[in-house]
Parts: C-alpha cells; structure tokens; sequence
C-alpha cells in the first residue's frame, strides 16, 4: 500500500502567506482532492482525515474499488462530513471538469511532461491560479500500487512531487495527501504565534536578576570557590548564560532559595 516520491536534495522554502482570511478560506474550499482508482478504503478515510486537519473539504474519487465502506469511515476519525460529502466519478476527466489547473502527484518521470514542482512550489503555484482564475484547482493522486497513469497526468497541467530521502522514497497514499494538504494550507494562511506554554510565568525583571547574581557571588566567595583576589570572568560568564536563559520570576526565586539554604549549610 505504497506512494513513491523522489528525492532530489533541494527543500522547498516557507511560503508567504495569502492575504486576508476569507481569500485563504476561499482558496482551501476550492481545492478538489482528487484519488483516482483508489483500492482501500481505508486510505480514503484516512485521506479525509488528513484534507480535514488542514482546512480542505472537496475530495474527489475516481472509480473506488469499494466506496462507502466502513473501513473508510473508521479511518476518517471525525472527518465523516468529508467522506459524506465525497463526489464519485467514473473518469478523471469527469472529475476535472470545471477546474481551471491541476496537478498531478507524481514519483516518476513522464516523457514529453511539463516541467514538474516540488510540493511546496506546487502548493503555491494552484494558490496563485486560483487568484487568477477564480475556479476550483486540482490535487490529483493515483492507485496505491500503481499511480497515475500517462493519460492521467496528461490530463493536469502540471506534476509535482515530494522530497524524501533518496535511499527510500515510499509514502503510503494518505500520507502523500496530508502532506501537500500541509502544503497548501501553509501557502495559504499565516500560523500565527505559536501555543502559549502551559504554566508559564512571567520574565524576571532587571532588579530581580541582578539580587539572584548578588547572591550566587556571595554563595561562591563563601564556599572559596571564588577567589575575590583573582575573580576571573566567572561572574561574567553568569551573567550571560543567565541572560540567554531569560529566567522567570518563579525560577530566580526558586535559585535564590537555593543559594540560601547553601549557604546556611556553609555557615555563610
């Protein structure tokens, strides 16, 4: 149950994001997910799945071996609404119609084909023809065993593929969807910050800093583990690594309590 990609040592740089969220929106809700003459079900659920948790709706099935299933329904894991709203078509021709670009998903190389993209380029080539075209574009991914066909890529206007490591370049079909859906939806909307942390406190001020350095010198000269006539760059050091740290409040606490009972210890 395999879907080979091909490895030729480039990597695709971040894409810029599109303007305007409802552009975005729109651009994703144009987007057929095309499997043609898919032979598991349960690949197309998990291909549902994987358009779902990128924003991506329209999945297209050229002449499954067996659809509805309920193999494909346990593999959506929550995106039924996806599978339920799939469009089965006879041909892919049929299930083209109306697109104004489509690109093939492809490992390997077509005779007398268009220049093909990587994924990320791919992604941001159908955004840019869905701004210039207004109409649906097309992703379109082949048999699990066998791919695509030369008809069938002939039918797109453009074939890409995905970078994998050269020495083993087989994903399995839904794989290969959740990562150019992946794609498309990076070339589409802006992530945003990333999640806060759970628990986080807030960044020690100046003074706080400067009470936990005066401590730990203090702890250090008790100890003798700094010699006051040849100081060295010892607090210096410190002081940076405790700079690049950017510790919180909680945290200088939590050393300053330290250093004191350590120093309680010493008799310092």
């Amino acid at each position: 149950m395999g879907y080979d990609a091909r490895n030729s040592g480039n990597s695709n740089s971040p894409s810029d994001s599109a303007s305007g969220g409802d552009t975005s929106a729109a651009f994703l809700d144009s987007v057929r997910v095309v499997l043609s003459h898919p032979s598991h079900p349960g690949n197309i659920g998990s291909a549902a799945r994987a358009m779902k948790t990128m924003g991506l709706s329209k999945l297209v099935l050229v002449n499954p071996r067996s659809f509805p299933a309920a193999e494909a329904e346990a593999m959506a894991s929550g995106a039924a609404d996806v599978l339920a709203g799939a469009r089965v078509c006879a041909t892919l021709a049929e299930g083209l119609a109306g697109t104004v670009f489509a690109t093939a998903v492809t490992a390997r190389r077509r005779e007398l084909a268009v220049e093909p993209l990587w994924a990320g380029d791919a992604a941001q080539e159908l955004r840019d023809r869905f701004r210039s075209g207004g109409g649906d574009v097309a992703l379109v991914f082949g048999n699990e065993t066998s791919g695509l066909s030369n008809a069938e890529v002939a039918l797109c206007q453009r074939w890409t593929t995905i970078p994998t490591a050269p020495d083993y370049s087989s994903l399995n079909l839904a794989q290969a969807v959740q990562i150019l859906c992946y794609e498309l939806r990076r070339s589409a909307v802006a992530p945003g910050l990333p999640p806060e942390i759970s628990g986080a406190g807030v960044p020690a001020t100046h003074e706080e800093m400067e009470g936990l350095l005066a401590s730990i010198e203090h702890a250090a000269l008790a100890s003798g583990f700094l010699d006051p006539c040849r100081p060295g760059r010892l607090m210096l050091r410190l002081r940076r690594l405790l700079g690049r740290a950017v510790p919180e409040r909680e945290e200088v606490s939590l050393l300053r309590g330290l250093v004191a009972a350590l120093l309680v210890k010493w008799g310092g």
